[in-house]
């Protein structure tokens, strides 16, 4: 049993936010043996308060705390092990560790996700990348760059070797004279 959810979300102060939950598992769904449930906690020292859990009746059921009151919903679909809630009208009060809990028989184990809501009064901006994509695309280019010249660098050089090789045969077994030239009575092809 896995068990997905990201390790922290960003959520604008009065804003609606989804916190997500999915679930793997080597056993289809069954709805009477399936457990889940949903807990808050400030901070991980603290207890776990339990907001949602699946009930015996198969349905989601909120459970409303003073903390949440309405603001909290099913927002996932559990034909696709998705156990994902809705939180809206997000106060800084909200703030902490959200746990999303799993069991599926006949998996062993429980699977456990714990995601971090951070209330933020503004939304950073979004990461702009075309500095490193500029970068990254000139380091790139130079390396192609010098390795190509390398490679034909090594290639010239090993076309001259092959060049003077048969020069250096043809001299040492006594067929060209010094300067290259053939001797009577020998035929250069």
């Amino acid at each position: 049993m896995d068990v997905l959810v990201p390790s922290f979300i960003n959520a604008l102060n009065g804003s609606s936010v989804k916190i997500p939950c999915t679930f793997t598992s080597c056993y289809k769904m069954d709805l009477n043996t399936f457990i889940m449930n949903w807990t808050y906690q400030e901070t991980y020292n603290d207890t776990k308060e339990m907001f949602m859990i699946f009930s015996r009746r198969k349905e989601m059921v909120t459970l409303r705390t003073d903390r949440f009151g309405e603001r909290v919903m099913f927002a996932g679909n559990l034909e696709k092990n998705d156990l994902s809630i809705t939180l809206s009208d997000i106060q800084v009060e909200d703030m902490g560790i959200y746990n999303c809990y799993v069991m599926n028989f006949p998996d062993r184990t429980e699977g456990y996700g714990s995601i971090q809501l951070n209330v933020v009064t503004e939304l950073p901006p979004p990461r702009d990348s075309t500095i490193a994509v500029a970068i990254g695309a000139s380091v790139g280019g130079a390396l192609a760059l010098l390795i190509l010249s390398m490679v034909v660098l090594k290639c010239l050089r090993r076309h001259q070797k092959q060049e003077l090789i048969p020069e250096e045969k043809m001299e040492e077994e006594g067929k060209l004279d010094p300067e290259g030239v053939a001797e009577e009575g020998t035929k250069q092809q």
